[in-house]
């Protein structure tokens, strides 16, 4: 959500999902600081964001020592709502989540379905956008995105 916060797409994620569902950690994580750009579009956009309370806290415990709060708890929800998808960017909690069995994409996975969908016209701008802003993507990974949505470095 930060990612796409910082380069004007949080509303991709409505056109695409409808409603999301985040867990109090990750609300916390994105309005820590005031002026947090990402706190601003969260708030106005709380009629299809729906920030939840994790049950099981015993469970988030477990994976404290390895992953981050927000991160532990997208998982913990996910499989307390039975979601159709959870959304993670770090590796190594990409690995917990496919563990676990849950259905994962990353950012750059939602901005190519966005592409696919006709949601958004050119992805290559948006991750030059993200690299600007000093969000990490490989070169590597920015080609084999733009090769499944048929644009060119």
């Amino acid at each position: 959500m930060i990612a796409l916060c910082h380069v004007g797409q949080l509303d991709v994620l409505k056109k695409i999902y409808g409603e999301i569902l985040i867990p109090q950690a990750v609300y916390r994580e994105l309005s820590e600081k005031k002026e947090s750009i990402c706190k601003k579009q969260v708030d106005d956009s709380l009629d299809w964001i729906h920030v939840e309370k994790i049950e099981n806290q015993m469970t988030k415990n477990m994976f404290k020592t390895q992953l981050h709060d927000g991160e532990v708890e997208v998982m913990i929800l996910a499989k307390e709502k039975n979601a159709d998808i959870v959304i993670i960017d770090d590796a190594n909690a990409k690995k917990h989540a496919k563990y676990l069995k849950l259905p994962v994409t990353g950012t750059i996975g939602v901005l190519i379905r966005a592409k696919k969908q006709g949601y958004i016209r050119e992805l290559k701008p948006i991750i030059q956008e993200m690299i600007d802003k000093n969000i990490y993507i490989s070169e590597k990974l920015m080609r084999l995105c733009l090769k499944q949505v048929n644009e060119e470095m």
